[in-house]
Parts: C-alpha cells; structure tokens; sequence
C-alpha cells in the first residue's frame, strides 16, 4: 500500500510538466507547417552545427568553472565539467528538473561532501542564472514590438532575485545567528522531532553558501556566468542565421531570455515542447515564420540534447559509476529517513 502511495504521489507531481509540455506541443501542431520542416532544416550545413557545438562544449565548460568556483575549491572544473553533464542527461530522462538533485549526489559521492551542502551551490547558480535571463530581457524588450507587458514581469522578477541574494548573503555571512534562530522557532513550537531531523541538514545546506561570504568568490563565479551566457547568445544568434540572414544579434539575446524564462516552468524531460514553444514564440515576436522558427529550435534542442547526454554517459562510464547512487539517496530521501 504504501509503495502505491508512493507512486500516486509521484505521479501528482510529475502530472502539471507533462500538461504544460501537452499544452505547448498541441499549440506548435496548430501554428506551425509541418510539412515544410524538412526543408527548413536542410538550411543547417555543417559549419553551423559544428560552430553551434563548439559553443555548446564551450559553455559547458565556464558552466563548470562557474560552480568549481562556487564550491570553493572542493571539486576541480573537471570534476564539475561531468557532474554537470550527468545532471543534464538526467533531466533528459526524468522531470522536475531532477538533474539537479542528481548531479549534487554524483559530484558529491566523488568529492565525499554532503548532497544537501552542493546542492546549495546549485541553488545559488539557478537564483543568478534567472537574474541574467531578466536583464537580458530588459535589455532587448525596448527593441521589441509589443512586449511592454513583459518589462513589468522581467522587473518583478530580476526584483525577486536580488531580493533573494542579498537574504542568502546575509543568512551566509551570519550562519550562528540563523540557526540560533531556527532553533528558537522549533522549540517554541515544540518541533523537537523537525528540529532533530531538520537542523543537521539546514546547517549543511548553509555550509553551502560560502561562496557568497566572500566577495571574490562571488565576482569569480559571476564572471564565469557572465561568459556561459555570452556564449549562449553566440550560439543561438549564429544558428539563426540559416533561417533568418537579417537577423541582428540582439535577437539571439532575447530569443535566450525568453528560453531561459520558459524553461524555468514544469515540463516533461527535457524540456520537451516548452524548449520548442518559448523560442517559437519569441521569433514570432521577430517577424520570423513558425515553420523555420520551429526548425531552429529542433535543431539547437537536438544538438543540445546529444550533446549533454552523450557527454553525461561518458562522465558516468569515466568514473565507473551508475545512477544507482543517485536513486538510493532519493529512496532516503522519500521515505524521511536521515540523509547521510
């Protein structure tokens, strides 16, 4: 009984991304020519798949740097450069962004740090990678016909993020007194179990955050952000050139801004139809067709998705491990019990 309850929970959660993906993909049946697909994908020679590739390992690579950063120096850029690629080829296969959680417990099996304390890191780099996605939308959308209403949101947004750097600064550079705090509100309530179960983890999550008690630390790993999404942009504004020649390069900006932004929501793996339909729709902001729009963004998921998960199999073969460890930890973790 319990394993089927297990199961139906399982299910409730993983049920809004595969609406939302349903939704998306039904949308793109209605609106694009599918019939014309193929000859708009034969625009993509191999100069641009090759240049879109080597901007794709490119990225991956100051994606790396950006988290060995982030973890201080406990993990090498080669140990995060196939963590991170395990990370993507489970979100290719599993919902809810799992990769995320899963890529913590393979980095930290080989690092033999806590899940919970890199996990924390990977917290921080989605709160600054959605802080990017919001200025480059702010810096595009003057440029861009009819998206007066998104300058509010991308506002409200980028408001929300900064707002929640500056409390995780500050949780960070006063850790004591935060769980002082947290002590406080446990035992007033009489949570003593939450308090035993919860605190070790709470303090192992904070341990985590040490990136942002230190300026330099934190500028090293915004610059190596900075670089991932300038070659981001690169590569989305080159493999607009086959469909679109007049294209400018801001349009690559937005067209990444607003994938970012899309992306963000609950979808089936992979981002299956909420890739294909937030590019869609930002072209289509653009003055460019469905058909060669959908074209483009076939063609970068693809890329994309061989790419990560070719390369988060060989990370998983090179170090001679398995996703076992990774299920194990979820198991723990989905049964309460203690998280080693």
């Amino acid at each position: 009984m319990k394993d089927k309850s297990n199961r139906r929970i399982t299910w409730v959660r993983w049920l809004p991304g595969f609406l939302i993906s349903v939704l998306a993909l039904g949308i793109l049946l209605r609106v694009a020519n599918w019939n014309g697909i193929g000859e708009a994908l034969v625009a993509y020679r191999w100069p641009f798949i090759a240049g879109s590739l080597l901007l794709t390992l490119a990225f991956l690579w100051a994606r790396a740097m950006a988290w060995a950063a982030l973890l201080e120096g406990r993990a090498r850029p080669v140990q995060t450069f196939w963590a991170i690629n395990q990370g993507y080829l489970i979100n290719n296969l599993l919902p809810l962004r799992a990769g995320e959680l899963g890529r913590a417990v393979l980095l930290g099996q080989q690092i033999n740090l806590s899940p919970v304390h890199i996990l924390s890191t990977v917290v921080i780099e989605r709160i600054v990678d959605l802080a990017f996605a919001a200025l480059l939308l702010l810096s595009t959308l003057p440029l861009v016909v009819g998206m007066a209403w998104a300058r509010t949101v991308s506002w409200l947004t980028l408001g929300v993020i900064l707002l929640s750097m500056l409390i995780l600064t500050q949780v960070a550079r006063h850790q004591e007194a935060t769980l002082h705090l947290f002590e406080r509100v446990t035992r007033r309530w009489r949570w003593r179990a939450l308090q035993e179960m919860i605190l070790p983890q709470v303090r192992t999550l904070m341990d985590g955050l040490g990136a942002l008690r230190s300026p330099a630390s934190l500028w090293k790993v915004m610059f190596w952000i900075a670089v991932s999404w300038g070659l981001a942009v690169c590569n989305y504004y080159l493999m607009l050139l086959p469909i679109a020649p007049h294209a400018r390069f801001w349009w690559g900006v937005f067209a990444d801004g607003v994938l970012a932004m899309g992306i963000a929501l609950p979808s089936a793996p992979a981002a299956l139809g909420t890739f294909e339909a937030a590019l869609v729709g930002a072209l289509a902001l653009l003055g460019v067709d469905s058909t060669p729009a959908l074209a483009y963004a076939i063609t970068l998921h693809f890329l994309q998705f061989m790419t990560t998960g070719l390369l988060g199999v060989l990370g998983l073969l090179r170090q001679r491990r398995s996703l076992q460890g990774w299920t194990q930890w979820l198991r723990l973790r989905e049964r309460r019990e203690p998280i080693p």
